[in-house]
């Protein structure tokens, strides 16, 4: 039975000046409502909560201590989030309302990492901070929380150090943060279809890391993109897996490919982001992989309903 991962605490709100970066940064808490006017007791039943923040020694498994540091300086986050009124906020007050919802994600995604491989598929209804790098945040990412998951779960034991780990990214964006936090690790296989023509384009080390890049452009249309998608992803998996299972995987599902977004400049409907969500999903449950997805990008005003439709779809289809 999927689990549905989320707190309250994850959405990000500062004094309304969020409204001026065109993410939706109380999507978490809509996209939930939905699910819940949509599916009433069945949500509720299928909601678990991260107990608290994410600990600072699960951060240090990813990233520099002089980073960390870094992020007590409101000029240094408002840099990071794209955001420079962020500079005049008192420290207490930018670390009570935009850090420590990110790392109330970021502990989401850990849970849902460790959920996944209980239960086979977990939502975790915010995290995907795939820019984030071990020595710096950029792109509205500050914690790389796919590599803290990751990490947590090595060091306890719960993953080997042997244990192949397939990522599969689809924000529109190319998830650089990534790439860099496991530069070294031939455990870790990438899978990235993103614009080649929009940031992070120039991350050429990131690029090289990529097992399976699949660049796109905003000529691309839907039917192009998803015949792409279909063409390479099965086979991605299948070359990950064919020596070696494919102990756990993760899904990256950006919902800024949709046609509207500000940012991702693709074309995607949401008759489209559905369909891409559902198939990414069944390849892996086809293959017995326990999966966690997270929410990552999204920049539109109905970001919160592509990822609360294709969440209820996945819990009805596999429910």
């Amino acid at each position: 039975m999927p689990r549905i991962v989320y707190s309250p605490h994850y959405n990000i709100g500062f004094f309304g000046l969020e409204r001026l970066h065109p993410f939706d940064s109380h999507k978490y808490g809509r996209a939930w409502k939905r699910l819940r006017n949509q599916l009433g007791k069945r949500a509720r039943d299928l909601l678990v909560r991260p107990a608290g923040p994410v600990r600072i020694k699960e951060m240090m498994l990813v990233h520099t201590l002089d980073y960390l540091a870094r992020l007590r300086d409101p000029k240094y986050v408002a840099q990071a989030l794209e955001l420079p009124p962020v500079r005049y906020l008192p420290r207490w007050i930018m670390e009570w309302r935009i850090l420590r919802p990110m790392q109330w994600g970021t502990a989401g995604t850990v849970l849902a990492a460790r959920t996944a491989l209980e239960c086979g598929l977990a939502i975790n209804l915010s995290g995907g901070y795939h820019h984030a790098k071990p020595d710096g945040g950029e792109g509205f990412c500050i914690y790389n929380d796919i590599g803290i998951a990751i990490r947590a779960l090595r060091s306890d034991g719960t993953l080997s150090s042997d244990d192949r780990i397939a990522y599969v990214d689809l924000d529109a964006h190319q998830g650089n943060g990534v790439c860099h936090v496991f530069r070294e690790d031939d455990r870790f296989f990438i899978f990235d279809m993103y614009n080649s023509r929009i940031y992070p384009c120039f991350d050429l080390e990131a690029l090289a890391r990529i097992d399976c890049p699949v660049p796109i452009t905003s000529a691309c249309t839907e039917r192009e993109y998803l015949a792409a998608l279909m063409d390479k992803l099965p086979g991605f998996l299948d070359s990950v897996g064919r020596s070696r299972p494919i102990r756990l995987a993760i899904y990256n599902a950006g919902t800024d490919v949709y046609e509207g977004d500000q940012l991702g400049r693709l074309h995607v409907s949401p008759a489209g982001v559905l369909e891409r969500d559902l198939f990414v999903i069944d390849q892996l449950r086809q293959r017995g992989i326990p999966t966690f997805m997270l929410l990552s990008g999204g920049y539109s005003p109905v970001s919160y309903q592509l990822v609360a439709d294709s969440v209820r779809e996945l819990i009805l289809q596999n429910g």
